[in-house]
């Protein structure tokens, strides 16, 4: 995982960068993409990566980008980015169209995308923040207050003057992220941000990106595989599938489509010969193996609850636990791109 200046992104004088949310590029819209499309290849071998896709994101909001490996996120991300130049469609970053005035579109730009190099290990995690901000035009001196700011919301302060190179994987993605927002941009793409993190710092990184959009007005886009980091932090939601969006609205708007009417079992007595029983008369969704014993998740609603909770006493069947299961984003990323959760592809093998 590393950062990533998008390209020509130097800024003609150097100006300090602004703090306050009101600026003209907090308002309106931050990117708008229109019929964009991108294949790489040619003929039968060739791949659309993005199948003509228009997207316009809000200055300051916080949009979470998901997908299955191959759905074309990341090609969508680099057109986004001009790091590679879609075959048709346009992409305008704050009004200006990129291929009109590429510098100035991408001058308060900037994107931390996963397997590029993570900033520069010889450098300290101070010298990096204040590198970064100079490739942004920014003078670092002048703005020597966000970075401290940075680096204490970041808990990264007792580190400030350490070599990366000598850092936990966790804490170079920290600096990673920290040099991406060094320089003021107004819009950042993050891809994967929280891999490689600990539960804390997972969470300190969801308060801070919460905290950019609403008091800075920063936009973010931000693509990730850790869905209750997309539901925490997200204003709204886009899915791709083979190049294309399958969904785009808040994550309350899409939870409210996923089927509710799960019902969840635990039991140390359930065993393959019930669990054939039941797949016979129910839809069985999910079968896990837990502490209590085997834990199975029901589509069941209204008589067949009743139908089901006779299928278990007559099997005698002890009940450990039984709750009705809340959607959950991953839910309806499985449902619409038809491919097993993580969840899933553990369970393999299982009961």
């Amino acid at each position: 995982m590393g950062r990533t200046a998008a390209p020509d992104e130097h800024r003609d004088t150097a100006t300090p960068a602004a703090e306050d949310a009101t600026t003209d590029s907090a308002t309106g819209s931050a990117l708008a993409i229109d019929s964009l499309s991108k294949q790489f290849g040619d003929g039968e071998n060739g791949v659309l990566a993005v199948d003509d896709v228009s997207l316009t994101v809000d200055a300051g909001s916080v949009v979470g980008l998901l997908g299955p490996n191959g759905a074309g996120k990341t090609t969508l991300i680099k057109c986004a980015l001009g790091i590679v130049l879609p075959d048709t469609g346009s992409v305008r970053v704050f009004d200006t169209d990129v291929t009109d005035s590429h510098r100035a579109a991408y001058a308060d730009v900037d994107a931390m995308l996963e397997g590029a190099r993570n900033d520069y290990w010889r450098l300290t995690v101070r010298e990096n923040l204040r590198y970064f901000t100079t490739i942004h035009g920014v003078d670092p001196a002048s703005v020597a207050d966000r970075h401290d700011r940075l680096l204490d919301r970041l808990n990264l302060t007792e580190k400030a003057d350490t070599p990366v190179r000598e850092l936990s994987r966790g804490m170079k993605q920290k600096v990673s992220l920290a040099s991406v927002l060094a320089g003021g941009a107004d819009l950042v793409f993050l891809d994967e941000p929280t891999l490689g993190l600990d539960v804390e710092s997972s969470r300190t990184l969801r308060r801070e990106l919460r905290r950019l959009a609403r008091e800075e007005g920063v936009t973010i886009i931000l693509s990730s595989h850790d869905m209750s980091v997309i539901e925490a932090v997200c204003d709204r939601v886009v899915i791709m599938a083979d190049g294309r969006i399958v969904a785009d609205d808040t994550v309350s708007a899409l939870l409210s489509t996923v089927d509710r009417n799960v019902v969840r079992v635990v039991s140390p007595d359930i065993d393959s010969t019930l669990l054939t029983t039941l797949r016979s008369t129910f839809e069985v969704r999910a079968v896990d193996s837990v502490a209590g014993g085997t834990r199975v998740d029901i589509a069941a609603v209204d008589d067949a609850i009743y139908e089901l909770m006779e299928t278990l006493r007559a099997a005698d069947v002890r009940i450990t636990e039984i709750q009705t299961v809340q959607p959950e984003l991953e839910d309806l990323f499985v449902e619409l791109t038809g491919l097993p959760s993580e969840q899933e592809r553990s369970q393999r093998g299982s009961p």
